[in-house]
Order: C-alpha cells, then structure tokens, then sequence
C-alpha cells in the first residue's frame, strides 16, 4: 500500500460534540456561585435545593467565642439600662419583670427562653399557644413599647452566654407552633433543618422584616425559607453583616409591636 493510500484510510477523528446550552444562560463562575447577603436581599431565599450539612467545626467555635464575648460586653454596657427597665415594670403592674417560655433550641431540644414582662401576668400565656396580635389587650403600655422597639428580647443576652442560643440563627419557636392555625411542620418541607444551629436572637429573616406574629400563611413560610437559606450558607461574614442591619433597623425604627 502506498503512502498515499495509508493515508487516505487512516480514520478521522470524530467532532466534538458540546452539549447544548439554553439560550441565554452563560457558564457559572465562582462569582455567580457564591452566595452573598446582596443575592438574598434582592431576590430572597431560594427553595429548589436543600443540602444542610453539619456546620464547619472551626466555624462553630469561632461564631461560639464571638457570641461570648459580644454578649458579655452588651450585658455590661447594658445593664443600668437593663436594670432601670426592669423596675418599671415591677413599678407599672404587679408580676416579675422577667418572663420565661419553654421554646425549642438546636437538636430540637427543649429551653426556657427569657424575656422583659410584656403582659399582665394574669394574662401571660407561658404556652404561646395564642400568638400577641396588634392592639392585644393583654399586653400593658410598657409592655407595647417595649416590643414595639425589641427591649423586650435583651434578657436573651443570658441565653446567648448560656448556650441555648446565639447571636445570629432563626428564632426559637414554641414547641407545636402554628402560622395560620397550621402546623408549621406541615406548612413548610424541611422545618426541622432549622434547628441543626443555635437559636438566634436576630436572624436573616428578621435583618429582612420577618417578624412578629405568624397569622399571614404567605409571611410565615417565607420566614422559614430564609431561616433554611442562613442554615445552608451560614459562616461569620454572613453573622456579621447580620448583626448590623438588624442593629441598623432597630436603631431606624422597632419592628416589633
């Protein structure tokens, strides 16, 4: 056989075939992979992919120190503060000045939570079957300022240094919570990934305006998507940045009622 020949019957290689790309998409980049606290605000969580690993160890211990230590100083900076609100109420209606309620923490597990007194203590429900409602009659005069500004949630500063809770994570509900008369097990698939972390006292639902009482089925289930978007891209930048938007809207204005 001649050269020519061999070469004429040697096989062409075989064109290369890439997969179709729908119009209009562009390849993922690091940047578009990564999850930012800007993508959450604008467009807010995401709910076609749940993949809630066990946090990072080193990021546990490093966001347990934080809690620690930020708790500890406001507890010190705080406490005339703390101390002059709690006896006004003591003075403005008969009860304690400290509120306790069994809410569930990480692992499901079972804590009292601690709060300023809102209420008239012969109308507290230590339950929190029936939820606080604007204008409910049970709460006093003070009471209503101090949830209308959030006060009433700095005694969970103990909570913080105790370990039941953190400074950023969803908020601990009451065991058997309801949005909408329906059980938010029911209400929203993988409620129960929220508890993989600490509890929080401000949390990415709240830094965004998900407060409050969970009577509007829409609101409810949009705070647990975003309380499952903290679980699954949590870390300390996130924390951080947590931290001052909710201290950015306290300091605007209370969001609470």
């Amino acid at each position: 056989m001649s050269v020519t020949e061999q070469s004429e019957a040697r096989p062409q290689p075989l064109p290369v075939v890439r997969p179709a790309r729908h119009p209009g998409t562009v390849p993922a980049s690091k940047s578009s992979r990564r999850t930012t606290f800007l993508r959450l605000v604008k467009s807010g969580p995401s709910t076609s992919q749940r993949t809630h690993a066990a946090p990072r160890p080193a990021y546990l211990a490093t966001k347990r120190g934080m809690d620690i230590v930020l708790a500890s100083l406001a507890l010190v900076v705080l406490s005339p503060f703390l101390l002059t609100i709690a006896l006004f109420i003591r003075g403005s209606s008969p009860g304690p000045a400290i509120f306790t309620q069994i809410r569930t923490g990480r692992g499901r597990q079972p804590f009292r939570i601690y709060k300023f007194r809102t209420m008239f203590s012969d109308r507290c429900d230590a339950a929190g079957i029936k939820q606080t409602v604007e204008g409910d009659c049970r709460v006093t005069a003070l009471g209503s300022l101090l949830r209308r500004t959030n006060i009433d949630e700095l005694p969970q500063l103990l909570n913080v240094i105790k370990g039941d809770m953190s400074l950023v994570g969803p908020r601990p509900h009451v065991p058997g919570m309801l949005a909408g008369g329906i059980a938010y097990e029911e209400l929203v698939a993988h409620y129960h990934d929220r508890h993989i972390v600490r509890p929080g006292l401000t949390g990415l639902a709240q830094a965004e305006g998900f407060r409050g009482p969970t009577v509007d089925i829409w609101r409810a289930r949009r705070r647990i998507e975003y309380d499952l978007e903290y679980v699954a891209h949590m870390s300390l930048w996130l924390d951080i940045k947590i931290i001052c938007k909710t201290l950015w809207g306290e300091l605007r204005r209370g969001s609470g009622f």
